[in-house]
């Protein structure tokens, strides 16, 4: 399976996971833009950056400089290969 396919495999396990837990999901179309998927509750909002076994620190780092609105939580979710649920981190 080809890199590309295999992230858009983990974004779809991602928009599932979501869906399920009450959140309407907007993905980013293409590789473009920071974050892959937008979640949206009546609690607030999520951005996530779904990854498949790792993130670099200087990805990191972007994402972690982004300046999230009022009542959003920043979310790296990395996905291990043959683990069904993500990493999910919080980030600053």
């Amino acid at each position: 399976m080809n890199a590309k396919r295999k992230g858009w495999r983990q974004e779809d396990k991602a928009r599932k996971i979501l869906i399920k837990a009450g959140y309407d999901v907007f993905r980013s179309g293409g590789s473009f833009g920071i974050w892959d998927l937008i979640a949206c509750n009546q609690n607030g909002w999520r951005m996530i950056q779904v990854k498949t076994s790792y993130c670099c620190p200087a990805d990191r780092e972007l994402l972690e400089l982004y300046k999230a609105p009022p009542n959003t939580t920043k979310e790296l979710w990395i996905f291990k290969d043959r683990v069904k649920e993500p990493i999910i981190t919080i980030l600053k």
